[in-house]
């Protein structure tokens, strides 16, 4: 998105901070001065300092990351809000210890400087009703959903349909892997297989080595590539016959748009968030592992038996049975 952002206008940017590990991984405009800022809380508050100094009147100042300024800087400061976790709705105890803390500081910079930005942009209407909750006011907020170009325009051609269902997300605890990987333990005690490719990333090990525990001690037929390209990802969808998305808490959900523009059914929570972008085929519970096998049952075309229900005649009858 930030890479399209620079593509889009590049007479109209003339300045930038950017995140150190972009170094090298952009295709910068000619003519932007750019500043990269290390991971330190040093380097983030000289860079704070450093935007205060430059700003000028007249300026249009992008927040890409959902922070506002911590000075009071010149020019219109427009908020591009699409993380959550700052507007406090997931809990920190879902994360470790160290980002906790540091999502905690986050937060409070949000919450204290939050007078400081002209224009909040989110993504999807359930987000702006959040912020304008969280906010306390009336805040200025625009509703203004864009995605990748790669996205909008790529080739969705139907694939082979490898995997039955595929998961793109990183392995963070709002999205939900543990219920999902539970729900495919009851499928698989229920003697049902559907294969799964998720996109958790190497530094989530505990993660990892639970799916491998039970991919060998159940034989659940579930992948993780491991290093995939941009392009690879997005080959997932095309070999895939639909998108399962159990994540609990999202301000936009890139995969549910992804999926959209390939054609690709989506079984997903019932939630806000999901139908702010698409139409499921199938919704479950997220936060029950048996909804969401119900709702893999049901797009398989094999849906649970509904218990029968006897007659109070027929209750007695076998109770009273010899």
């Amino acid at each position: 998105m930030l890479q399209d952002l620079l593509n889009a206008a590049p007479a109209a940017l003339q300045w930038a901070q950017l995140d150190a590990r972009t170094r090298h991984r952009l295709r910068l405009p000619q003519g932007l001065e750019v500043h990269y800022v290390n991971r330190t809380g040093l380097a983030r508050f000289v860079a704070q300092w450093r935007l205060w100094r430059t700003s000028q009147s007249g300026d249009v100042i992008l927040c890409f990351n959902g922070l506002p300024p911590l000075f009071p800087v010149h020019g219109r400061v427009v908020v591009f809000q699409q993380n959550r976790n700052l507007l406090g709705v997931n809990s920190l105890r879902q994360f470790p210890l160290k980002i906790a803390l540091r999502i905690a500081l986050e937060r409070l910079i949000t919450k204290v400087f939050r007078r400081r930005v002209d224009e909040y942009v989110v993504q999807t209407g359930t987000m702006a009703r959040e912020l304008r909750k969280w906010h306390g006011a009336d805040p200025e907020v625009s509703i203004l959903p864009f995605a990748d170009s790669v996205i909008v325009d790529q080739d969705c051609e139907e694939g082979a349909g490898e995997y039955d269902f595929v998961y793109v997300a990183a392995g963070d605890a709002h999205k939900n892997h543990d219920r999902l990987l539970d729900a495919w333990l009851l499928l698989a005690e229920a003697g049902l297989f559907p294969s799964l490719v998720l996109t958790i990333g190497p530094e989530n090990r505990r993660l990892l080595d639970r799916v491998a525990q039970l991919c060998a001690d159940n034989k659940l037929r579930i992948e993780n590539p491991d290093g995939l390209s941009r392009e690879q990802v997005l080959n997932l969808y095309r070999h895939s016959r639909a998108l399962i998305f159990p994540s609990t808490s999202e301000s936009f959900g890139l995969p549910l748009l992804e999926a959209k523009a390939c054609g690709l059914p989506v079984v997903a929570s019932e939630l806000d968030y999901v139908r702010d972008l698409v139409t499921p085929a199938e919704t479950f519970d997220a936060g029950s592992a048996l909804s969401i096998a119900r709702a893999v049952r049901r797009f398989l075309g094999c849906p649970e038996p509904l218990a029968p229900v006897m007659t109070a005649d027929q209750f007695l009858e076998r109770i009273l049975r010899p």
